[in-house]
């Protein structure tokens, strides 16, 4: 057999092959199915327990020391349950879910006019986004178009960018990079018949962020702070990160999905590249567990310390996107790599069990590290983008 091989070429031994790899990406294929299946019926029986121990005029905040938290739908993270239920509904047809999910997004509505800070992008469209998106009816997009135009009352010319939190004892205009993620929003809203100013702001402020929060190594800072009159920078802060010249966790996984989604919508190689060298910056960090989910800061000192299952969720769901942008070579690595974040979060060691976690799906998640809030604990974001990569890994590569 092994002169055999010897003497065939390449091409006659990848032909003779090329069955058993089939059959390996087969089985592959069939284990994430049963994996998303998995995932999806258990997140129905799931959020029963969420909705049930979250007060009809709120929303899921989180559940910590044996109690669950809820917020106002002003909260920042108060788009996320109804947006996780949408995605549950699209997946499942559960009628259930559909009515508690009309029912939230029934209260979440008033926040379309929120000006509080640069939030209302995952206030309403993570929720009403999604919905328009899987029932095609009007009355939410009228709701996203409004939003749009209050969001872009956060524009300030002088620093090319929407400030993200008001003005504070230690920061005079701050722009997080958290902020990429509400530009879906208006960048959905002119490309769906919005104002052109729309998608304009929205470019403006990722060139900006492009040029001012990231380090020659493609990681990012949390926080720049510009003058307002003069539109300069006054300092660069890692407000969430370990130092401030860390990579906090999160805000880098928000950078990676941000850039990508700015690349669906303009298809400028220029955040696609920025998309790839985050990527690059992520999966070969010497930092980075062989689970592939991050722990709360890359730099944190003494690790290992706490994981932050929100970061890895959100990873996971931008690296199956922007496989779609790439080449073959890149995009294995990248859908690879999510692969197994996805495989280590519906393990044991992340996702709750049935009526435990106070609903949530999935366990140890990093709010502040550094504040002690919410700290080893479940967020709804990190459901959310869960979620959100189980159903992009099952339209696009299954």
């Amino acid at each position: 057999m092994r002169r055999t091989f010897g003497n065939m070429t390449k091409a006659a031994l990848l032909l003779l092959l090329f069955p058993l790899y089939t059959q390996a990406q087969l089985a592959s294929k069939k284990q994430m199915q049963q994996l998303i299946d998995e995932n999806m019926r258990f997140a129905v029986k799931q959020y029963q327990v969420l909705k049930d121990s979250t007060p009809a005029d709120k929303m899921p905040r989180t559940f910590q020391r044996g109690r669950s938290l809820s917020s106002g739908t002003d909260w920042w993270c108060s788009g996320f349950y109804p947006g996780s239920l949408w995605y549950i509904y699209e997946y499942t047809k559960d009628a259930g879910v559909r009515a508690e999910a009309e029912r939230r997004l029934s209260i979440q509505e008033k926040e379309k006019r929120y000006t509080g800070n640069h939030d209302i992008g995952f206030m309403i469209f993570c929720s009403f986004g999604t919905a328009y998106r899987i029932t095609g009816d009007k009355k939410y997009k009228d709701v996203i178009d409004t939003a749009a135009i209050y969001q872009i009352t956060r524009y300030r010319p002088a620093i090319h960018a929407i400030q993200s939190w008001n003005k504070s004892k230690n920061l005079n205009c701050p722009v997080i990079i958290d902020n990429m993620m509400n530009l879906e929003q208006l960048m959905w809203a002119a490309q769906n018949g919005g104002n052109p100013k729309f998608r304009e702001i929205a470019v403006t402020h990722a060139n900006t962020t492009l040029k001012n929060h990231y380090r020659p190594d493609h990681s990012t800072f949390h926080i720049v702070d510009y003058d307002l009159n003069t539109g300069g920078i006054i300092k660069k802060v890692n407000g969430q990160g370990a130092h401030d010249t860390s990579a906090w966790s999160r805000g880098q996984a928000w950078g990676l999905y941000g850039f990508t989604m700015m690349y669906r919508f303009t298809k400028d190689k220029i955040y696609l590249q920025q998309a790839q060298d985050i990527a690059s910056f992520l999966l070969h960090h010497p930092n980075l567990p062989a689970d592939k989910i991050p722990y709360w800061d890359y730099n944190a000192p003494k690790m290992p310390t706490s994981r932050d299952a929100s970061a890895g969720a959100i990873m996971a769901s931008a690296l199956l996107e922007l496989g779609q942008y790439v080449n073959k070579k890149d995009r294995k690595e990248y859908v690879d790599a999510a692969t197994v974040m996805l495989q280590s979060l519906s393990s044991d060691a992340y996702r709750a069990k049935l009526g435990e976690n106070g609903g949530f799906l999935l366990k140890y998640s990093v709010g502040s590290f550094l504040s002690n809030s919410e700290v080893d604990v479940p967020l709804t974001y990190a459901d959310y983008y869960f979620l959100e990569a189980l159903a992009r890994y099952k339209k696009w590569y299954l």
